[in-house]
């Protein structure tokens, strides 16, 4: 299906695009927006928002999903604080390393991981950059239903626990 938009402020211009160019030019708008707002030390409210956002369109927008991703790695060099559990104590029931793994590949294993935890469990995550957009999108997904407590921050590993209460 075609959408047509008219393009008042040049001449009246009828472009014609498709659904998915515009779908694509929507999430890169917000993506800037996104970017803005963690530059303007929003950086925490930055990844919430493009967390919620994320996890909206993750299955029916793949591409614009993997541009709000890419952005919240970036918004993770931005200064802000840690989201974290107090589950440090309890024993991991396994320990999840994705270093190796494609990076496309990796978060959809890690929520895998996840939902076959049993309620009162945790996994512990090793990974080779700061886990923190992933830390939001748990916090989209599963409010209130999962732990994430940081164990070691970089600079070459960082290692999350992450459980099901």
């Amino acid at each position: 299906m075609f959408i047509v938009r008219v393009c008042a402020a040049i001449g009246g211009q009828v472009t014609a695009m498709r659904d998915g160019d515009v779908l694509d030019g929507l999430g890169t708008e917000f993506c800037r927006a996104i970017r803005a707002l963690g530059e303007a030390g929003e950086a925490e409210f930055a990844h919430e928002l493009a967390a919620r956002a994320w996890w909206v369109v993750r299955d029916s927008a793949p591409r614009v999903a993997a541009h709000i991703n890419g952005v919240m790695h970036q918004l993770t060099t931005i200064p802000s604080t840690t989201v974290a559990g107090d589950d440090i104590d309890t024993p991991p029931v396994a320990i999840l390393d994705v270093r190796d793994d494609p990076p496309a590949k990796r978060h959809e294993r890690i929520f895998a991981t996840f939902e076959a935890l049993d309620r009162g469990t945790q996994f512990e995550l090793v990974n080779d950059h700061d886990p923190k957009p992933l830390a939001y999108q748990f916090a989209a997904e599963h409010p209130e239903t999962h732990t994430w407590t940081a164990v070691e921050a970089g600079p070459e590993v960082w290692r999350v626990r992450i459980g099901r209460p």
